[in-house]
């Protein structure tokens, strides 16, 4: 049923660059975004995935597209569609600085740290949810530290999307940076809630729902 899809998975962090060393990111492995693209790939789908800096083997994949900022994963999600159906399960940073230094920022004889002004960076989930191609399916993903329902629904509405897979991330658990994951997909008129497992079981049930919206 995905043989010729044409479709688009993003995975992992950004890093958005103080300086050429430093960089404001987060914790995310890329696995679960990488197992959901590998899951695809052998249902002969055309996937696409578009990563950030991560350290996984993705010689199984034909299409990868790797990156480290936001900017950059947003002109590539861009320049490689249109897509049948879109995966957004990268961790994405919402800001980045404004300037980024162009030499190592130095500690000042004051010992004040410098004041970090920054700016909100593209929103490619919701930018491909308002685009002029929309994808039939798109999926985007919640890490909650609270209120994980309630903040999981707000962002199914206001991205405009069909899914979000929801997960709490905190630091009781090692869902994000860890080899498994617990998550709640929700729909608009349906919730279904996965238990703790591994990261590839719970791939694999996800795509088993894309099959089953795809065909119906």
């Amino acid at each position: 049923m995905l043989k010729s899809k044409k479709i688009l998975v993003t995975a992992g962090p950004t890093y958005e660059y103080l300086d050429d060393i430093r960089f404001i990111g987060n914790k995310s492995s890329g696995k679960q975004g990488t197992e959901i693209a590998k899951c695809l790939h052998k249902l002969e789908a055309d996937v696409t995935l578009i990563i950030g800096p991560v350290n996984l083997d993705l010689s199984g994949m034909s299409k990868v597209i790797r990156v480290e900022t936001a900017i950059q994963m947003n002109d590539a999600v861009t320049a490689a569609g249109p897509f049948d159906i879109a995966i957004c399960a990268a961790a994405v940073g919402d800001w980045r600085p404004k300037e980024k230094a162009r030499t190592k920022i130095k500690k000042t004889s004051k010992g004040k740290p410098p004041l970090l002004e920054l700016v909100e960076n593209p929103d490619i989930l919701k930018n491909i949810c308002s685009g002029k191609n929309r994808p039939k399916l798109v999926i985007g993903f919640a890490a909650e530290t609270d209120d994980l329902l309630a903040n999981a629904r707000s962002k199914l509405q206001s991205k405009g999307c069909d899914w979000i897979v929801a997960n709490k991330v905190n630091a009781e658990n090692r869902n994000m940076g860890g080899e498994e994951n617990e998550v709640i997909i929700i729909k608009k008129n349906e919730e279904i809630k996965l238990e703790r497992q591994c990261k590839e079981r719970i791939a694999k049930f996800i795509c088993k729902k894309i099959v089953e919206e795809i065909s119906a």
